[in-house]
């Protein structure tokens, strides 16, 4: 039996943009010859997905701090919305660092905002949601902290790959915030999930990924601020589990069965 695998990028409607940084449709057919690749991330996503089935959920992913290798794949369709820094606790009612490495059933979640949520979004299809969501938004406007949202977002912005530029140290970037560090470091920690570093880190390597099939790798290695090709290799193989030529000549890591990330990683 052959794999299929496709995602395709939605649009995101204006009332979601100060929640959402991107809303995603993703399709994995049933049976796999190859390990399916769940990258580090550094935004907590909410996931709905019908199974082979046609049963429905409605789940959280929190931040992942190293990649996973799975194998044995069944069918799914899912829609994926990725939360902007800073809005995972206004919109479940749990900072962001509680969910790290996480994957939970948005019911399953002890708060009020996230119980609500998924009573909502219990009866609706999937491409229901995002307009169900739009048409909601003046409800959840109002939730959060935009002080300490805006800060996130200005921190999370400064520590992020851009393209002719390379994020300066942490230490920086709290100075042009006007924060401390360890103010910066806990706003992460409720707004991210992850220490600024280590935000700054897997942004890193995931430009890495973007970029190497382009770039030498000595010269990948500049653009993406490292000091030189050896430290950006130790960073990869620390995040990704193995070094940059054996990721993409395809020497993996050994895999593991999906229902093992879907127990919670």
């Amino acid at each position: 039996m052959t794999n299929t695998f496709s995602r395709q990028v939605l649009p995101t409607p204006e009332a979601l943009r100060p929640w959402v940084t991107g809303i995603g449709s993703v399709s994995v057919g049933a049976g796999s010859a190859e390990p399916y690749v769940q990258l580090p991330d550094t935004a907590t996503t909410v996931v709905f997905r019908v199974g082979e089935n046609g049963r429905r959920s409605t789940l959280v992913v929190g931040p992942r701090t190293r990649a996973s290798y799975h194998h044995g794949r069944r069918f799914a369709s899912c829609l994926e919305m990725r939360l902007a820094p800073g809005t995972t606790r206004p919109l479940l009612g749990v900072p962001a660092v509680e969910l790290v490495g996480r994957m939970v059933p948005l019911d399953e979640l002890a708060a009020a905002p996230a119980r609500r949520l998924a009573r909502e979004l219990r009866d609706l299809e999937p491409e229901e949601v995002v307009p169900h969501l739009a048409r909601s938004f003046p409800d959840l406007s109002g939730a959060a902290d935009r002080s300490r949202t805006a800060l996130v977002t200005a921190g999370a912005d400064a520590l992020s790959m851009r393209t002719g530029r390379v994020p300066g140290p942490v230490r920086d970037v709290a100075r042009e915030l006007a924060v401390s560090e360890r103010q910066l470091r806990n706003l992460f920690a409720e707004g991210v999930g992850l220490s600024p570093k280590h935000y700054a880190r897997i942004n890193r390597v995931r430009a890495v990924l973007a970029q190497a099939d382009d770039v030498p790798w000595a010269q990948l290695a500049a653009t993406t601020g490292y000091y030189d090709q050896s430290h950006m290799t130790t960073d990869f193989r620390t995040l990704m589990g193995v070094p940059p030529r054996s990721f993409f000549t395809g020497r993996l890591p050994a895999a593991r069965p999906c229902r093992a990330a879907l127990a919670g990683r």
